[in-house]
């Protein structure tokens, strides 16, 4: 069980290291995605349920709405679907 832990502590510091250096926003936002859905994993290893199902609706759910949201109110996944594309 304690490499399963060393395995997800590994994937936060690989998502955190990732996502400053993503340049694209889209990218950004799935990669915090996925690290607050560990996170809540490990929340539950820990044996703390509230805060994993915190986590996993606010870290992954509510904020990353709203980031999605913001986005495309800036037309910034426009922009970037378009530099893709040239």
């Amino acid at each position: 069980m304690h490499i399963f832990e060393y395995i997800l502590m590994g994937f936060l510091i690989i998502c955190a290291i990732s996502v400053s250096f993503s340049k694209n926003l889209l990218n950004s936002i799935l990669i915090f995605m996925s690290y607050s859905l560990v996170m809540s994993i490990i929340w539950i290893l820990l044996e703390s349920p509230d805060l994993a199902i915190t986590e996993a609706a606010v870290g992954a759910g509510v904020t990353s709405v709203l980031f999605f949201v913001t986005l495309k109110k800036i037309h910034a996944l426009r922009e970037e679907e378009e530099e893709t594309d040239e």
